[in-house]
C-alpha cells in the first residue's frame, strides 16, 4: 500500500482545481498557490460537506 504524501495530494488537487477553478479564481491563481495554501483552500471549501444539516428538517429562513 502506497502512502500518499502532502505533495502528492496538493498536486492532485492543483490539477483538479486548474480544470474547474473555484468561484472567483482562475487557473493561474491555482498554479501560483503554495501546496499549503492549496490544501487549506480545499479544507475550507469542503469543511461542511459531511454535516447532516437539513436532513433532520432544521432549516434557516
Amino acid at each position: 500500500m502506497e502512502k500518499t504524501t502532502t505533495k502528492d495530494l496538493a498536486e492532485k488537487l492543483r490539477s483538479q482545481y486548474i480544470k474547474i477553478s473555484p468561484e472567483g479564481m482562475i487557473a493561474h491563481d491555482i498554479e501560483l498557490m503554495s501546496d499549503n495554501d492549496l490544501l487549506d483552500m480545499d479544507y475550507f471549501l469542503h469543511e461542511f460537506d459531511d454535516d447532516d444539516f437539513g436532513e433532520e428538517g432544521c432549516y434557516l429562513f
